[in-house]
């Protein structure tokens, strides 16, 4: 009997570590205090339907093509579900959230990556306030370009 239990307390930490050799690290989740507000945001709900887009946002139909990292930089979950946020020290005083990607990654990563793919592209830059908030405004048409084209 003894026998019995030492297998199974084995074989169940077997499984805990398959398990945790499997799941790879996360980077924390970024919260971004925007400075702009509205009652009807992205990740607000309307009915039983949530909102994936807003203000602020530039959304591009992508019909399932890739979404590219235009330079070195970092990839973070975002507080809103389906949602990346993405900075670069090229771009010092800009963040770039990115909602809509299928299979996003995060973690540190180079020009010429893939991030994801997207039937609908939700895509915003703003822009670092004195006070620490952000503000949405207009992205660069070359920088949208360089995230969806190789």
């Amino acid at each position: 009997m003894q026998r019995c239990w030492r297998n199974a307390w084995t074989s169940l930490m077997a499984i805990a570590l398959l398990g945790t050799a499997c799941s790879q690290p996360s980077s924390p989740v970024r919260t971004v205090p925007i400075q702009q507000s509205w009652e009807l945001q992205l990740g607000s709900t309307v009915g039983k339907h949530r909102i994936a887009g807003g203000l602020g946002d530039i959304s591009i139909e992508m019909k399932g093509d890739r979404v590219y990292i235009p330079f070195d930089g970092e990839v973070q979950s975002n507080d809103i579900p389906g949602c990346y946020i993405y900075s670069t020290p090229d771009v010092p005083a800009y963040l770039f959230r990115l909602c809509g990607l299928k299979s996003g990654k995060t973690g540190r990563v180079r020009s010429g990556d893939t991030l994801g793919s997207a039937d609908y592209l939700h895509f915003a830059a703003l822009r670092r306030q004195p006070d620490g908030t952000w503000a949405l405004v207009e992205p660069s048409r070359e920088m949208l370009e360089r995230m969806i084209s190789r």
